[in-house]
């Protein structure tokens, strides 16, 4: 029979370096192949002039726009997936006797 009554861990905690780096670094790969997709069918003058017309937008500006934009939202799918992904040993307690 399993012994709960003390805290198992699966692995040491990961450093911060290496915790941020899996979630920056794919994020990143993906918002560069997401801004090369769809920068290939849409340009970023013609979305400026249908959505903000008024707003000076270069096409430079849209492409980093559009990668910041595609970079936080990978990263934030990265960021969720690490959360669901971590060892339930670290924060699941064993009840107290009683």
């Amino acid at each position: 029979m399993t012994d709960f009554t003390e805290p198992r861990f699966d692995h040491p905690p990961r450093p911060m370096a290496q915790r941020v780096g899996a979630i920056a670094w794919p994020s990143f790969f993906a918002a560069g192949v997401c801004t090369m997709v769809f920068f290939a069918f849409i340009d970023p003058i013609e979305l400026r002039d249908m959505t903000f017309p008024g707003v000076p937008v270069t096409r430079e500006l849209g492409y980093t726009i559009g990668f910041f934009m595609f970079w936080l939202a990978t990263a934030s799918s990265s960021l969720f997936t690490w959360i669901l992904l971590r060892p339930a040993s670290r924060f699941n307690r064993a009840l107290p006797p009683g």
